[in-house]
């Protein structure tokens, strides 16, 4: 099991940037495809981008396209997600999470679970 605890969420205007880190416990960190999922108020945990294990290849919701960036760094055992242009509907607690498969689509195909950190966004 990959233990995942996130930071970085914080509140900022519409237009900002933030840089969310995601540090595991374990130093197979390399071996897992990673992925970012966020979840708002009274909706449902929704996927914002993803990582392959091996590799560079990356994947991203359409609504995050040309503004999120998904990163990892194996020796710190670290994922980033630097997202630029924030907009007030990116206002949400963001996860990471070590998944089965790439690309990464939805929830069910993750395994393991950071606690979330909450990024607000002010319009």
């Amino acid at each position: 099991q990959v233990q995942l605890v996130e930071s970085g969420g914080e509140l900022v205007q519409a237009g900002g940037s933030l840089r969310l880190s995601c540090a595991a416990s374990r130093r197979t960190f390399g071996d897992y495809h990673m992925g970012w999922f966020r979840q708002a108020p009274g909706k449902e945990r929704e996927f914002v981008a993803a990582i392959i294990w091996i590799g560079s290849s990356t994947n991203y919701a359409d609504s995050v396209k040309g503004r999120f960036t998904i990163s990892r760094d194996k020796a710190k055992n670290t994922l980033f997600l630097q997202m630029n242009g924030l907009k007030p509907e990116d206002t949400a607690v963001y996860y990471c999470a070590a998944c089965f498969q790439f690309p990464v689509q939805a929830a069910h195909e993750c395994f393991s679970w950071g606690q979330g950190t909450q990024v607000t966004v002010s319009s």
